[in-house]
Formats: structure tokens, sequence, C-alpha cells
């Protein structure tokens, strides 16, 4: 082998030495590269288990449809809760989660779901009334309307709130969060789950300056792994993170090719 190594490469034994080097050692980086890739390829986190998945439910939309959980199975679906005649943060929220629809607008199959909060007052033509008010595209988003003890108790299948209060501005209580939903109905989110004590802004890292007031090392626990609707930085977080649950679909999809 050294002999016919030597006739081809001349100069003798340093350059059959390096393709030796290269034949033996190549092949194993390359496996290793791959299956290094393969295991730290990120995926978001189940919230609350992979048993924990959204219930069956019935609401009404702004076009006085029946909405149910089979209109979202299958499908991946932003989350929010708000009530039409809110004062202070849900035209916010509205118009952050039409921006996140828009730049999500590429992919097919993401829908959006939005809960009021206020039901009895949130009719389907009050809903149709504050979609145009706000300029909505309703082609994958329903705003919906129901029984207001089952969209109370569906919020916190979602880890979200929502309640009466008298003394919050509008009369009702409510989450300012995004939370994203899998194609299994179970929540996901990209956050290691941190909160910042000092102002409340998120983190994907437990050990940092917070970005919004600078607080170290000022991160507790937050189970719920939503997103703050009224955050511009967090809403290119939530967009980030559905390109990844996308992506985490495609590779399973490919995966399963493969083995068939």
């Amino acid at each position: 082998m050294k002999q016919k190594l030597n006739k081809i490469l001349p100069g003798g034994s340093i350059k059959s030495s390096i393709l030796l080097f290269i034949l033996l050692v190549l092949p194993f980086c390359t496996y290793n590269y791959i299956s290094k890739g393969n295991n730290n390829f990120v995926k978001l986190a189940v919230i609350g288990g992979d048993n924990h998945k959204i219930p069956s439910y019935s609401f009404i939309n702004q076009n006085k449809d029946t909405i149910t959980n089979e209109d979202y199975d299958g499908n991946i679906y932003i989350v929010d809760f708000f009530f039409t005649t809110c004062p202070t943060i849900c035209p916010t929220m509205t118009y952050n989660m039409r921006y996140v629809q828009n730049k999500l607008s590429k992919y097919p199959n993401i829908k959006f779901l939005s809960h009021s909060v206020n039901p009895d007052y949130d009719t389907p033509e009050r809903l149709k009334e504050y979609i145009k008010s706000m300029r909505v595209d309703e082609s994958n988003w329903n705003f919906v309307t129901g029984n207001k003890d089952s969209i109370y108790k569906i919020a916190q299948s979602y880890f979200a709130s929502a309640s009466v209060d008298e003394l919050a501005p509008g009369g009702f209580l409510h989450s300012e969060q995004f939370m994203i939903v899998d194609k299994e109905g179970r929540v996901r989110s990209g956050y290691s789950n941190f909160i910042c004590e000092e102002c409340g802004g998120t983190s994907k890292k437990s050990k940092m300056a917070c970005s919004d007031c600078g607080a170290n090392q000022s991160y507790k626990g937050n189970p719920v792994g939503s997103y703050d609707g009224t955050r511009d930085h967090i809403l290119k977080d939530l967009i980030k993170d559905v390109e990844t649950l996308l992506a985490e679909y495609h590779k399973d999809a490919k995966v399963e090719k493969n083995v068939k």
C-alpha cells in the first residue's frame, strides 16, 4: 500500500501519511458532525409536559360560525385573550398580533385565535366591528365569544388568566400574553421559563442582564412560557420560535420519510 502511494504521490511518506490520515479520520469526523447536529437540533419546550393538551372547546366567531378545536387540530396557532371595550392593552395586543400574522403569512396552516373575556357584551356583531376598526385579516384568524365560564376555564389550559375584576380598567383582568400551540394541541415555548423580577421582561437565559431594565441575574421561574404581546422585541422572539417549530415538524417528517 505504501509503495503504491509513493508512486502516486511523489515525495514519499509525508504525503502518503497525510492521505492515510484523511482516509481514516474524515469519515469519523463527518459522522460525528452529523450526529452532533441531529442531537443538538433546537426544539421548543412543551409547557406542562407532553400529556398537557388543550381540551375540546366550542365557541362562536365574528361570522356566527361555530369554532371548535377540530378547526385548529393539525395546525400551529397563536392564542390570546382580550375584550373589545378594553381601554388599555387590548388594541396594542391586536395590532401586534396582526404584525405577527403578517410576518408569518408566507407559511401555510398557521392560524390565530382571540378569545373575548367579556362574551356577554362581545357579540359576533361587536367582534366584527372591532375587527374592521383594527383592519384585521380574517382569513386565518377567529375572534370568539361564548360561555364566560368556558372561556375562563380554557384560559387556564393555555396557562393564561381571565376574570371579572371591577378594579381593573374596563372591569376585566386578563393576560397580555400570546401563546403558541402546536399541531398536537400542546403549548410550546422557546423561552427557558425566566422572567425579570424587576420589570417583568423575559429572557431565554437565566443568568444575564435584563434587556429591558439591565437588572443582573434577576430571573425567576415562569411556568407559563408565554410571550408578552405588548413588547416589540418579544414579538420577534415569538416569530422566530414559530419558525423553529415549523423546522422541527419538517425535520421529523424527513426522518419519518427516510425510515420508510
